[in-house]
């Protein structure tokens, strides 16, 4: 079936909004009350560099992962969630000369919140930060190392989302996961996601939040409504397959989708749902993998070939990160609780979860999407494969200039594999997307170029 659409009637994006009820519920129950009593507990434990003391119940990285493993036990059991579980996940890292100068025990805490759909329960949605800190010394595992942002903030953003999606029935898998070693080299986050690809786990998107609690900066600078998040274009993956990587960066080039890659459309995603919901922090889009001079847990899942962002705030303030605590000419340093600000974690934790509960509730993208390129024409003709859910209830071609970063427009082509729309595939960049009968929409899928 073909359906023709003019231009004229194309509707604004995301012409009617997915249920309202589950978002604003989780959302509402987001305070930052319980988070500011979370960063206070994480620095209390003094340092909780990955290499610190394991065999205190106050002190170190070892009293600070059975503290969140705890906290998520409490969260699933309040919750009267039997189907949680909460596992502490060990990796055995050698000393590696530079940052692990013994052979040593890298440890995740992985909450994992099962879906209630048997057709979409091996989907698995993540929300990772890191909770290990460090000193002035990426070696120094007896200083003050008080992480309050760097990465405490994005920890309690872990802590409120597990805290709000207990209470619901989301219909994929959620992994809420603080990881250690982020400081020492990005161990944590490398081993589970090299496992997870291994073992050919479904894993569709990770949110990473690292430093995400001072909307302030240097100077007087302000951002308290945005959060940056960072994505990659050219895949990470795609360029470090023998053999493929020239291959593919030429298809990319033919395609132009250099900008269009799975984690740029979660990124896209994100911003879309911020607009919907009309949440209090919303994504200030950076396309670009990270920032200079520095690294994040969602580049070891980009490295495995899933899609993941980083959230970062907008104006950092260096003298709070890999600082000794101390005072110099009045100037103090050190990542300490006074510099964060519950409520603007609040609202990126409010991001994380509104995020969660459209992608994990949401279709598959649908199956290999492209656009038909057999013969010079001025329309477009898209063709798909049907997403494999059961309450599939239709798709919509979205649309953008080649000059712009966000989708612009869709037409909704009903419950079909096939749509032509009388604008110029040379004039345009095109996108297909799913929705289900409760008006939750998948992410958009680029298509590749075919002749059938």
């Amino acid at each position: 079936m073909i359906i023709h659409a003019l231009v004229l009637v194309a509707s604004n994006l995301l012409p009617s909004q997915p249920p309202e009820a589950v978002v604003d519920r989780v959302v509402d129950s987001i305070t930052s009350g319980p988070i500011a009593s979370d960063i206070d507990r994480l620095v209390s434990f003094g340092t909780r560099h990955t290499l610190s003391r394991t065999d205190s119940e106050t002190e170190g990285i070892g009293a600070a992962r059975r503290w969140l493993a705890s906290e998520f036990e409490r969260y699933a059991k309040e919750a009267g969630r039997d189907d949680v579980t909460v596992e502490i996940e060990s990796h055995t890292v050698p000393a590696d000369g530079r940052r692990i100068f013994e052979d040593a025990e890298v440890v995740n805490v992985v909450c994992t919140i099962p879906g209630s759909n048997p057709e979409t329960r091996d989907r698995l949605y993540y929300v990772i930060s890191h909770y290990d800190s460090r000193a002035s010394g990426a070696n120094d595992i007896e200083a003050a190392a008080p992480g309050a942002n760097d990465d405490g903030s994005g920890t309690a953003v872990c802590l409120a989302v597990a805290r709000a999606l207990m209470h619901e029935q989301l219909e994929s898998t959620v992994i809420v996961m603080p990881v250690a070693g982020e400081e020492q080299g990005l161990y944590g986050a490398r081993m589970h996601a090299a496992q997870a690809a291994d073992a050919g786990k479904d894993v569709r998107a990770v949110l990473s939040c690292d430093i995400v609690g001072d909307p302030t900066g240097p100077g007087g600078k302000e951002a308290r409504d945005r959060v940056r998040v960072f994505s990659e274009g050219i895949p990470t993956a795609l360029l470090a397959e023998e053999g493929r990587a020239m291959s593919a960066v030429r298809m990319l080039r033919t395609l132009s989708a250099e900008s269009d890659s799975t984690s740029r459309q979660l990124a896209r995603y994100l911003a879309e749902v911020a607009d919907i919901h009309d949440l209090p922090v919303k994504p200030m889009l950076i396309f670009r993998p990270d920032r200079f001079l520095r690294g994040g847990d969602h580049t070891a899942f980009n490295e495995a070939g899933f899609p993941a962002v980083r959230m970062t705030e907008v104006f950092e303030n260096y003298d709070h990160q890999h600082q000794d605590v101390r005072t110099e000419d009045g100037r103090q340093f050190g990542d300490l609780p006074e510099f964060v600000d519950p409520e603007y974690i609040a609202g990126v934790a409010k991001l994380n979860a509104a995020a969660i509960v459209n992608l994990a509730n949401a279709p598959s993208v649908p199956g290999n999407a492209r656009i038909i390129a057999a013969e010079l024409t001025n329309d477009t003709t898209l063709r798909w494969e049907a997403s494999p859910e059961s309450d599939v209830a239709g798709y919509e071609i979205v649309y953008r200039e080649t000059t712009s970063a966000f989708w612009q427009d869709t037409i909704d082509v009903g419950n079909t594999t096939e749509g032509t729309l009388e604008l110029s595939k040379d004039n345009w960049f095109f996108g297909v997307r799913s929705y289900d009968n409760d008006g939750y929409r998948s992410p958009v899928v680029f298509p590749i170029a075919a002749r059938e």
